[in-house]
């Protein structure tokens, strides 16, 4: 792991980054000042993931390595995963070719984990499984699996399409009890929370939660009992409003008492996710000019990052520096019309103070590359910026 950590530092590492951090998170340069977020970029989890995917390519340097789709949400780190000759398995339908591995291949589970039928697949046909998986997204699994246990629905805020909500999703249907129910907005809550009180019209219902419920799912029955659970990158606060509305339809329907039985819900909220949003939220009270943000564009924390500056200051959440094209025009993600957009004129004259954070998939080097660029747009040199 020594050797593995090594390689993985020569990838990631940067001197800049180092820099700002000793500097208490500020760098000034003739009249250009970069504030960088308290807590930012990888973290644990994501390092545990990496180190072991390049573990895996140096142990199994005679068989065939594929990984259930991105190891973390970054298009930088996937394409150095795949320059280690790690394949794929997913295609276009986000469905794993599970059927061309063999007892000789390796099969890596990224840190957002998998579902268990697809797991389940894997082990049948004697693959060598390198698991991944984040131990507070396992945190969830424990939480759903018992509301399973229990016949509770477990109802989980998040994007029905992620791969973690999706594998979290599995598990509340674990040994065929339990369901679920995923609902991503406030709009989609209080719908739910409507219908906990007086019931509604179920096809209505059903249609509006398509593929964000178990089969046979029956609102009718299966709201009778709920525990809220979360997929881990979501905003703190948004969670814990879902949680509340929830348990407060539930006892207006039940009663105080009952609803002690009805209703549950654990703080699973990711810690280095909660970091993140509070050393931004602290680093938005001090006066920017304008906010950058560093991740990939499917990144679920990487993108709540970017919505809490958006409420606040100019923001442009940015993959990597290249989208930093000049001082009049910047290319960024739109996560309204959820693709690029250009905008003009972005950058204000010196002297300024731009905020830059950047989300737990996000490698140093990117954070690196983006100050390095701020500063040359002013004219400043990488060797003045270290100087």
């Amino acid at each position: 792991m020594a050797a593995v950590q090594a390689q993985v530092e020569t990838h990631y590492r940067s001197e800049v980054v180092e820099r700002v951090r000793a500097n208490g998170g500020v760098l000034r340069v003739d009249g250009v000042t970069v504030r960088l977020a308290k807590q930012f970029g990888f973290c644990y989890g994501v390092e545990r993931a990496i180190d072991l995917a390049y573990a895996a390519a140096k142990v199994f340097t005679d068989r065939r390595l594929f990984i259930l789709g991105e190891i973390i949400h970054n298009p930088e780190v996937n394409e150095q995963i795949s320059a280690l000759g790690i394949r794929n398995l997913l295609g276009k339908d986000s469905q794993a070719d599970v059927d061309t591995i063999t007892a000789d291949d390796v099969v890596i589970v990224p840190a957002f984990g998998t579902d268990v039928t697809t797991l389940a697949r894997i082990k049948e046909r004697g693959a060598q499984i390198v698991d991944t998986t984040c131990g507070d997204v396992m945190s969830v699994w424990k939480r759903v699996k018992q509301n399973a246990a229990e016949d509770m629905t477990s109802i989980i805020h998040g994007k029905a399409t992620h791969e973690e909500t999706r594998a979290t999703a599995s598990r509340a249907i674990a040994g065929e009890r339990g369901h679920y129910l995923v609902v991503l907005t406030l709009d989609d809550t209080d719908y739910v929370c409507d219908y906990i009180r007086k019931g509604g019209d179920k096809v209505a219902f059903l249609s509006r939660f398509a593929g964000a419920m178990s089969p046979g799912f029956d609102p009718d029955e299966h709201l009778k009992r709920v525990g809220v659970a979360n997929q881990t990158t979501m905003m703190r606060g948004e969670t814990e409003e879902v949680q509340r509305r929830i348990m407060a339809a539930v006892q207006t329907r039940d009663g105080a008492e009952r609803a002690k039985n009805n209703y549950r819900f654990f703080d699973t909220i990711c810690g280095a996710t909660q970091e993140r949003q509070d050393a931004l939220k602290d680093m938005l009270a001090e006066p920017l000019d304008l906010l950058l943000v560093i991740g990939g564009y499917n990144s679920s924390n990487t993108s709540h990052l970017a919505e809490m500056g958006e409420a606040v200051l100019p923001t442009y959440f940015i993959r990597n520096a290249g989208k930093l094209e000049s001082r009049e025009r910047i290319t960024h993600f739109d996560q309204h019309k959820k693709h690029e957009v250009v905008t003009e004129d972005w950058l204000p004259e010196s002297p300024v103070t731009i905020g830059v954070t950047a989300g737990a998939s996000c490698p140093n080097n990117l954070i690196e590359d983006t100050i390095v660029r701020v500063f040359d747009l002013y004219g400043i040199p990488r060797d003045q910026v270290l100087a």
